[in-house]
């Protein structure tokens, strides 16, 4: 086989993922713009991709929507797991992360709007922060850390504090996100068990630097 036919199938693999990106990436701005009843012409206009490689990848917009969603959890989840890879105490680690997502609904507005348009469903997905701070929590409680009867419970409270927390500062533009996100943080942490000068320790540490590439800097 020559060496142009075998680069042949690499050259279409990469064309087709490239397509598939555009989709995606497509598909979540129109997410967070709120515009959820767009026809998938106008997203594949959008996306410079014709109507034909539209159905070569996805059998439906509904289908795409979950795709582009699912695409931005997995994203979440695998940077904060990044930046807290170092922390061996489970407690610290759920601050962290809920320090860092707090920081981030500035820093990622259009990733930020399409966690707040899933709401609560967050919850209950197996991607993104949501099983993390429930491995977190068990794992907390069970060092002792916590004092949390029921994990799911706990989940709820901390996943509607965040997501409060995240329509609070979309709102409110001139509102210091680092101190309202550490406000928070302490609360939730207070309602786990810990003691107000427990909950001050973990809030005051030094965060992981978040720059992502747009100039935001660091997460402190």
């Amino acid at each position: 086989m020559s060496d142009g036919q075998t680069q042949t199938p690499n050259r279409l693999e990469r064309r087709k993922q490239r397509t598939r990106e555009a989709l995606l990436q497509a598909a979540q701005a129109f997410i967070a713009a709120g515009k959820l009843n767009a026809p998938i012409l106008e997203i594949t206009q959008a996306a410079d991709v014709g109507m034909g490689s539209f159905y070569n990848h996805f059998a439906s917009k509904d289908e795409l929507f979950a795709a582009a969603v699912t695409d931005v959890l997995d994203s979440q989840g695998e940077f904060l797991d990044r930046l807290t890879e170092s922390l061996s105490d489970p407690a610290e680690r759920f601050a962290c992360r809920f320090r860092l997502c707090g920081r981030l609904f500035r820093r990622r507005p259009q990733e930020s709007r399409i966690m707040l348009s899933i709401g609560l469903s967050l919850l209950s997905s197996d991607l993104g922060l949501a099983p993390r701070a429930k491995r977190d929590i068990i794992a907390a409680s069970s060092a002792g850390r916590f004092k949390v009867h029921d994990p799911e419970i706990a989940l709820a409270v901390a996943g509607g504090a965040l997501l409060g927390l995240g329509q609070l500062l979309l709102e409110q533009p001139d509102r210091d996100d680092a101190q309202a996100t550490d406000d928070v943080t302490r609360d939730v942490l207070r309602l786990f068990g810990m003691t107000a000068k427990q909950a001050q320790h973990l809030t005051s540490r030094p965060l992981p630097d978040i720059a992502v590439g747009d100039g935001t800097g660091s997460a402190a």
